[in-house]
């Protein structure tokens, strides 16, 4: 009887185990996946005592991986808060001037969280937060084409057309802006409220752009990111999003 071959190794069983350390890294909440590639660089990961340099390492259940000496803890379940960020703190956590943060007025019980983009000093609202820095990066990409909503307070007189021609998008000092949703909703003696609505969100956009129009911007508010609402949360509340709603609104590969 001839002798039976070896059966050919399974694909699945042959491909690597584990995931990514960049990536697993962003998951535990370390760092974004941009970040945790400098940090692997700089010589300041180890895998199981050895330190390792590459992002395409991978991380299997039982390795232990260490940043700065520090031992990280393997990444939780991905999870999203939703922020109600008001004036007067900055969304870092820690800044060269001392300011207040974002992150040291989040209660005690949250673990370590990201931001997801960014709101300014002055401006508050709808601020998400993550416990994976990969889904922040992921929710940030513009790809994603979300639109980030705003609703503006500003001194001045915003005629009708002069917003609705933002909708073409709109140069300003060499830089160019994509297609702006912008329309008046009320006005009160020099005063007057608009909503807005972009997909690119930069950095002060919202206020550059109302600039340019000779619009001053006296309060601006986030309520809309993405499928993602304010509704009704307080100054300073926090409340997750459940995992049923983020696994519909952001599909995980």
């Amino acid at each position: 009887m001839p002798e039976l071959e070896d059966p050919a190794p399974d694909a699945a069983s042959a491909a690597p185990r584990g995931e990514r350390i960049a990536k697993w890294l962003a998951r535990a909440g370390v760092a974004s996946r941009r970040d945790a590639e400098k940090l692997l660089a700089e010589g300041r990961v180890k895998l199981n005592n050895a330190v390792v340099t590459h992002p395409a390492t991978f991380v299997e259940p039982d390795d232990l991986v260490v940043v700065n000496g520090t031992l990280v803890d393997p990444p939780a379940r991905t999870r999203l808060w939703r922020y109600h960020k008001p004036v007067g703190l900055v969304t870092t956590h820690r800044d060269p001037q001392d300011r207040p943060t974002v992150f040291q007025q989040l209660p005690p019980t949250l673990p370590r969280v990201i931001s997801v983009g960014r709101l300014d000093l002055n401006s508050e609202g709808l601020l998400l937060l993550t416990n994976d820095g990969a889904l922040a990066r992921q929710l940030e990409l513009p790809a994603n084409a979300w639109l980030r909503r705003y609703r503006v307070r500003v001194f001045g007189n915003p005629a009708p057309a002069m917003l609705a021609a933002l909708a073409r998008g709109v140069t300003i000092a060499g830089e160019r802006y994509g297609p702006i949703e912008a329309g008046l909703d009320s006005r009160k003696g020099d005063n007057a409220w608009i909503t807005v609505a972009l997909r690119e969100g930069r950095n002060r956009e919202v206020r550059r752009v109302m600039a340019h129009l000779g619009l001053e911007v006296s309060r601006l508010i986030r309520v809309a990111y993405g499928p993602f609402q304010l509704g009704n949360l307080a100054k300073g509340e926090v409340a997750e999003v459940p995992a049923k709603v983020l696994r519909e609104q952001v599909p995980q590969g």
